[in-house]
């Protein structure tokens, strides 16, 4: 896919890999991709994703994940 954006977002205010970053970003804190997808997009490895995504005070494991998580192990593991 390939993106067009405003020459006001031009190369002097934003490098490639920083828009891709912050996309990754962005789309991560609204639940639209997976903390891998993000590392993806962005180009970088997952913990330093993640370290990025810690900078922005974006939550990386929200209640709902621990949530999902109990109910797997429920699942696995029934008393």
């Amino acid at each position: 896919m390939i993106l067009e954006l405003p020459d006001t977002l031009g190369e002097d205010r934003f490098s490639a890999q920083e828009l891709r970053l912050e996309l990754a970003c962005a789309l991560f804190a609204r639940r639209k991709i997976s903390a891998i997808a993000g590392a993806h997009l962005a180009g970088i490895d997952l913990f330093s994703f993640q370290q990025a995504l810690r900078e922005r005070s974006i939550e990386i494991v929200t209640e709902q994940h621990l949530l999902d998580d109990a109910a797997a192990v429920k699942k696995l593991f029934p008393s």
